[in-house]
């Protein structure tokens, strides 16, 4: 019997090559690694590598069709959002489970999100679209707001504005943001404009789910114990079980479910992050893909499976006889992004290392490395990972380790 056949739509800039690919020789899969950028090894290795132009939706899906056509697929799966659209595209060309085109296309910009989310009925601040071209709108809207691009992620390029003056600088920064290459190409066709919505107070949580046949199961609820209240909204601490009162976690699980449902999602992962306050949950970002970064390995499931198995045990329709997650807590630091500048040396790691409760600590920056904070930079340094009885404890033990890491620039 032939082993399921999986395409891993992966690129170069992901941080979640090895454990996905470390999942799928667990599940003894047979893998197709197809990026963005051609692989120097690729011609030793017939049928393991293909290079597809991720911009290019229409061309990228006629070349996985024509790689089928040779090599038949099980599954193709995006492992980080440039790849989602891609993913969906091919996925319907080959007649694979997975989500609509257009479903998907919601996740990958923003003003389709809100528009789907006003059709539904979901709760969702004022927004607008606006044309870097465009005469300012600056004198016309209610502030606070906040600046974002249509298609970027991890909050690169997202910046609260609090009057005229300030929004006016932000929309400069970001229009120079966008005229870089790697920024405009990620944006496609989106690049020439930019949303305005209004700023959602409260405290900031995200959810981890699987949606099989349109229903929504969670696998977790993080909270972000720091606040996320601006100008920039640099990512730092994720812990979970959440702490929240029940009420409120399951004001955050129907606004998921809500905002799946009028996307059209159905099938796959979904990351969302919401805003709760006196209103309830408010979506701020729905994605068809799992949490980013490194932060899934602070989730384990029943059995011991991590939820990169999850997902590919769901793309193959292989059994999946629990969903639970381990009771431990567990949390991670994205380690804040100190400064601009070269790295000159990375000292106390082995301090960090020692403190109890750290179970890892990956570095991803490098002595040599440039560091650039958001909103402009897009790369966190490294992360920090947790695990312990207790959600508050475990929060503390990530703060003590990252209070010995310096960084000399």
């Amino acid at each position: 019997m032939s082993m399921p056949r999986v395409m891993l739509l992966i690129p170069t800039a992901s941080y979640r090559a090895p454990d996905f690919m470390s999942a799928a020789d667990k599940l003894g899969l047979d893998v197709v690694v197809a990026s963005d950028i051609d692989q120097p090894l690729a011609d030793m290795y017939p049928g393991r590598w293909l290079t597809l132009p991720y911009h290019d939706i229409q061309r990228g899906a006629q070349a996985v069709a024509r790689y089928a056509d040779r090599f038949p697929l099980d599954a193709v799966v995006a492992v980080d959002d440039p790849g989602t659209i891609l993913a969906a595209h091919a996925s319907a060309e080959l007649q694979l489970t997975g989500n609509s085109p257009e479903s998907v296309m919601g996740t990958r910009d923003k003003s389709a999100l809100r528009q789907a989310l006003d059709d539904a009925s979901v709760q969702s601040p004022r927004w607008q679209v606006c044309r870097f071209d465009d005469p300012s709108p600056a004198t016309q809207l209610d502030y606070p707001v906040v600046i974002k691009p249509l298609g970027l992620n991890g909050s690169r390029g997202v910046m609260r504005a609090d009057d005229p003056t300030s929004f006016d600088h932000a929309v400069e920064r970001l229009r120079r943001l966008l005229s870089s290459k790697s920024a405009a190409e990620e944006c496609g066709d989106l690049a020439d404009r930019y949303l305005v919505e209004g700023y959602i107070p409260g405290i900031e949580v995200a959810l981890e789910g699987l949606l099989r046949d349109g229903e929504l199961h969670t696998l977790a609820i993080f909270d972000k114990p720091d606040p996320l209240d601006g100008p920039f909204f640099e990512e730092t601490i994720y812990v979970t079980p959440s702490r929240l009162p029940q009420q409120q976690q399951d004001q955050v699980v129907e606004a998921a479910r809500r905002s799946a449902e009028a996307l059209g999602l159905r099938d796959g992962p979904l990351h969302a992050e919401l805003r709760l306050n006196d209103d309830g949950a408010w979506p701020v970002d729905v994605a068809a893909r799992t949490i980013g970064g490194l932060c899934a390995r602070t989730l384990q499931f029943g059995a011991g499976m991590s939820l990169e198995e999850i997902v590919l045990r769901h793309a193959i329709s292989a059994p999946l006889e629990s969903l639970n997650r381990d009771s431990r807590a567990a949390g991670v630091m994205m380690m804040p992004i100190v400064g601009r500048g070269r790295i000159r040396a990375i000292t106390g790691l082995d301090e960090a290392s020692a403190v109890p409760l750290i179970e890892q600590i990956e570095m991803e920056a490098r002595v040599g490395d440039r560091l650039v904070p958001l909103p402009d930079g897009a790369d966190y340094p490294g992360f920090i990972f947790a695990r312990g009885g207790d959600p508050a404890e475990v929060e503390a033990a990530l703060r003590e380790s990252w209070s010995k890491i310096n960084f000399v620039l």
